[in-house]
């Protein structure tokens, strides 16, 4: 894989319809995803040479997103932010170029604003993964 552009990183949320539609979170400046599994440890007095084993594929798989950035979309900001204030599991897809397609359900578990007198509106936000997630390649 070659370099990329950090502006390439796309993070989108789902509408909910069948089929479903995702549109692109505007607005980010900053992405980032987490991919995490937690391992299963079996190490027993008999492990060879006392060195620790894990159990295959019992681990606990989840998947963090977070981001960053201005209200350059209104039409995103009502629409992360009802999200948030619903607690409701939404579809969102993270899209890295020359890499793949992640996409699942997620539930928004942090947002903040902030932003200086004589700047703008900022926002970030933190989601976790609420179910399987599916990988597709590029």
């Amino acid at each position: 894989m070659t370099a990329q552009a950090g502006k390439d990183v796309l993070l989108k949320i789902g509408d909910g319809g069948s089929p479903e539609s995702f549109t692109t979170l505007a607005g980010l400046r900053a992405k980032t995803l987490s991919l995490n599994a937690r391992a299963v440890e079996v190490t027993h007095a008999d492990s060879p040479g006392r060195w620790r084993e894990l159990l295959d594929g019992a681990g606990v798989r989840n998947a963090a997103i977070s981001g960053a950035g201005i209200f350059v979309d209104s039409a995103a900001d009502e629409t992360v932010r009802g999200v948030f204030f619903d607690q409701a599991k939404r579809s969102f897809q993270v899209i890295v170029p020359d890499f793949g397609v992640i996409e699942g359900p997620f539930l928004v578990t942090a947002l903040e604003y902030s932003g200086r007198h004589d700047g703008e509106a900022s926002y970030s936000l933190s989601l976790a993964s609420a179910g399987a997630l599916n990988f597709s390649a590029l």
